[in-house]
């Protein structure tokens, strides 16, 4: 089994922080890339920050220079500092991930996606 969980998640006035956690479980060969999207009630879900197995990172215009996303290779995990919270920011937020396994004695490459956890930024 593979799978991706989430935490830290929650309610937060306008200009606070949280920090995201998502870690990547499993027989897991290695993690080409993990990100983080969003969705809002009645929106799409987005992209909010991508890491590579390099440390490049994308982050989507709106928040950029309030998010940082990094990633610890040796415990397949990422994480997301998100500061400055808006209330624009509220949605529940999906870890994902690019990865490569071992399932029944066969490498696979996968796209995982993680429960979701919930983030509301109050005015």
């Amino acid at each position: 089994q593979v799978q991706l969980v989430e935490s830290g998640g929650g309610l937060v006035q306008a200009g606070g922080s949280l920090r995201l956690s998502c870690a990547a479980s499993g027989s897991i060969f290695s993690i080409n890339a993990m990100g983080w999207y969003r969705q809002a009630p009645g929106k799409q879900r987005e992209l909010v920050a991508v890491i590579t197995s390099g440390g490049s990172t994308n982050y989507a215009d709106s928040v950029k220079g309030r998010f940082t996303i990094s990633r610890d290779n040796a415990k397949n995990t990422v994480s997301l500092q998100m500061n400055s919270l808006k209330p624009e920011d509220t949605a529940v937020y999906y870890c994902n991930a690019n990865l490569a396994a071992v399932i029944d004695g066969v490498y696979r490459y996968l796209e995982l996606w993680g429960q979701g956890t919930l983030v509301t930024v109050s005015e």
